[in-house]
């Protein structure tokens, strides 16, 4: 592992940090086989049932694939791409928490979770077009399933900047609020996925994401929703409802 990334866990909640602002948290091979350990980690956790993925320092969220490394060969496209890849794929929610600006694959990187929450003042923007790079295939896909095809193309082919009231506008950003209250946003948020029933919030997030890459394995949904329907969680569900009380889901 490398101090450049960080992971802590905190009950059900996970914590992943990209800790090199002096980079602007930019990732090379060695944080990037980091994130894919610790992402590796979290899916076979039991425990945790949402992650946070945010940045250290106050300027930028992440600028993506470090560019030195990229002109020196020492990481590929590929690499970057197996990461957030890796991260989309995640069965529990996660929550991408902007502490800053976001540039380059560090927008992919923030589309590739759920959830967004950026701070006032900040800015989004691929440079890609501007330096001659075409972005990467997968990446390409993923802008235009998360935003579609016409905002794709402002991001990627015009290399236009949106600041960030027009991440909110776009929907890039799930919620925008000032600096200082973006760690209380991103808690309350990350607390109370975690405090919902894990089993059917997985099954949900499994089948959205199957509707968003174009088709809905049926049998595969009716599996989960079937699962979710016997489940000792949903029992649990009800007797809380009826015993006016916060339930306590097991995931099972």
């Amino acid at each position: 592992m490398t101090d450049t990334v960080l992971y802590e866990q905190t009950g059900h909640i996970g914590r992943l940090t990209l800790n090199n602002p002096a980079r602007h948290n930019s990732l090379g091979q060695g944080e990037l086989e980091a994130i894919q350990d610790y992402l590796s980690a979290v899916e076979m956790s039991s425990e945790v049932r949402v992650l946070i993925v945010t940045g250290a320092g106050e300027k930028t969220f992440c600028a993506g694939a470090s560019l030195a490394e990229l002109g020196a060969g020492k990481i590929s496209g590929d690499c970057f791409q197996a990461t957030t890849d890796q991260l989309a794929a995640l069965s529990v929610p996660t929550i991408a928490s902007l502490n800053g600006n976001v540039f380059g694959g560090g927008v992919e990187l923030a589309l590739s979770c759920d959830f967004r929450v950026g701070i006032e003042g900040s800015r989004m923007r691929v440079p890609a077009a501007a330096i001659g790079l075409c972005y990467p295939i997968s990446g390409i896909n993923r802008f235009v399933e998360r935003l579609g095809v016409n905002l794709a193309k402002r991001i990627l082919v015009a290399s236009e900047e949106f600041s960030a009231d027009a991440m909110l506008e776009i929907g890039f950003l799930d919620h925008l609020v000032l600096p200082a209250q973006r760690g209380q946003m991103t808690d309350k948020l990350a607390q109370h996925i975690a405090g919902l029933a894990p089993l059917a919030v997985k099954s949900m997030k499994q089948i959205l994401q199957q509707a968003a890459a174009g088709g809905i394995d049926m049998d595969e949904a009716r599996e989960l929703s079937d699962r979710c329907s016997s489940s000792e969680d949903l029992q649990e569900g009800f007797a809380a409802q009826r015993e006016k009380r916060q339930p306590r889901f097991q995931g099972a």
